[in-house]
């Protein structure tokens, strides 16, 4: 399978400086027709608030984990 280097750094389909689209149209005239910008993206920025709780948490239980795998200075 060919690979189309990218020259765009702000593509969503770029991928390690290719492009990771399934189908590219090129136009002679305007060039890449299947790019889109990244910042084009509609992204849903609302976090519900059992997520936000749920990260919360997780981060409470990583903090508990990475204090039992340090040892003091008296228990060497």
């Amino acid at each position: 399978m060919p690979r189309i280097r990218c020259h765009y750094i702000d593509c969503v389909f770029l991928d390690d400086g290719y492009c990771g689209a399934a189908a590219v149209e090129i136009d002679p005239d305007l060039g890449c027709q299947t790019y889109s910008r990244a910042d084009d993206l509609d992204v849903d920025s609302e976090w519900d608030e059992d997520t936000e709780d749920d990260l919360e948490e997780w981060d409470d239980l990583e903090e508990d984990e990475d204090e039992d795998l340090w040892l003091d200075e008296d228990e060497f």
